[in-house]
């Protein structure tokens, strides 16, 4: 398939995060990642609202994580982007996989695929029960994607080469809920697209996610953007740092304090004055200095 959207010839990278509630400091980590991944290489930094699902969004909290990356001194170029305002793009991406019979309807439930399966990297993969079931005008289930067992690698910045069969191990995977609610998979790939993203800076949670991408980025005629996973902020019990695992709110009283911690987490080693310097002083030793190198390759670990 001819690609609609060849890469930038600039670093274009994003930061995209879900409004379920404040900024916390897991979501810190990321945002600086990003946004110093783009600017140590003269590149542009988006910013993207990825609400997808309306119902998980708290009013006010896209205001608040803007107002939040404002006050911490991060400037993204160009207008933001919500999710919310891009169904029509993700319908045309779901017609484009229909034209190629690569998506069919489901209406299995999840015990009945528990049931069924055996256990692949996510959890319970998912058998192809309906992959013959015939397309129905009044379906009102979900949609999957039809999977291979060809071999997806790709080499991650920082967590180096990964390899994954997506039959084997996630199965053919929901790219429209039953509810009609577009997958995550489908709507990053598309968004990331358009927009153009020539760097994906995000957490390592969605390591695992990112062959269904790529595999959708070649079934789509999309470029395939190069790929850097962080190491996830975990709680003393292990939990990544979330809303449901009560993460308490970015504390922008002291910016560059916050700042300084989120880039040590990263394996970054401001000196002591640093911590110390004008919010705009901390910018320019922290761009000057970002160390990719230097960054942690474990998945998660507590701060």
């Amino acid at each position: 398939m001819e690609n609609a959207f060849p890469l930038s010839p600039v670093y274009r990278g994003r930061f995209a995060p879900s409004p379920t509630g404040p900024l916390h400091f897991g979501s810190l980590v990321t945002a600086v990642g990003s946004y110093l991944e783009a600017k140590s290489r003269d590149g542009e930094w988006l910013v993207r609202i990825e609400n997808l699902d309306m119902a998980r969004e708290i009013p006010g909290a896209s205001e608040e994580i803007l107002n939040t990356l404002h006050l911490l001194g991060m400037e993204w170029d160009g207008s933001v982007v919500y999710q919310e305002r891009r169904q029509d793009a993700y319908q045309a991406a779901l017609r484009a996989l229909e034209k190629q019979d690569l998506i069919y309807p489901c209406s299995c439930s999840r015990k009945e695929i528990a049931d069924s399966s055996v256990l692949g990297i996510e959890g319970p993969v998912y058998p192809g029960t309906c992959r013959d079931r015939k397309h129905e005008p009044e379906f009102s289930g979900a949609w999957r994607l039809c999977t291979n067992n060809d071999l997806i690698e790709f080499e991650d910045a920082v967590q180096g080469i990964r390899q994954q069969r997506l039959q084997r191990d996630i199965g053919d995977f929901v790219i429209r809920r039953a509810d009609g609610v577009f997958a995550y998979q489908l709507a990053v790939v598309v968004d990331d697209a358009e927009q153009g993203i020539t760097h994906v800076v995000r957490g390592g949670d969605l390591l695992n996610s990112t062959p269904r991408q790529i595999h959708l980025q070649k079934l789509l005629g999309y470029s395939i953007p190069s790929y850097m996973h962080l190491p996830v902020v975990v709680n003393p019990w292990g939990e990544k740092l979330s809303k449901q695992t009560q993460a308490a709110p970015v504390d922008t009283s002291h910016p560059v304090l916050q700042l300084v911690k989120a880039i040590r987490f990263l394996g970054q080693t401001p000196p002591p004055e640093v911590s110390e310097s004008s919010l705009r002083s901390f910018w320019i030793w922290a761009i000057e200095n970002w160390s990719r190198e230097a960054i942690p390759k474990n998945m998660s670990f507590m701060f």
